[in-house]
């Protein structure tokens, strides 16, 4: 995702059983990636869907995330 002339980083997350979206859970989600990786690489956005679109082979069809995303956008 694109802001004011800077790229951010954007997590997609499907939740597995027994887990809910909350703002707790996005901060976790932030902070392990921060200790995992650079700092800098950690997500500032976080959605949380129910499933991720995959094509007949089952990879994830990544552009159509962000086709969203940039749909999302200019809304």
């Amino acid at each position: 995702m694109a802001g004011f002339g800077r790229i951010f980083v954007k997590a997609t997350v499907v939740l597995a059983k027994g887990y809910t979206a909350s703002d707790e859970l996005k901060k976790e989600l932030q902070n392990h990636v921060k200790k995992v990786t650079a700092p800098y690489k950690y997500p500032r956005i976080v959605e949380f869907v129910t499933e991720l679109p995959k094509t007949t082979s089952g990879k994830i069809r990544r552009t159509e995330i962000r086709a969203k995303d940039a749909e999302k956008a200019k809304s």
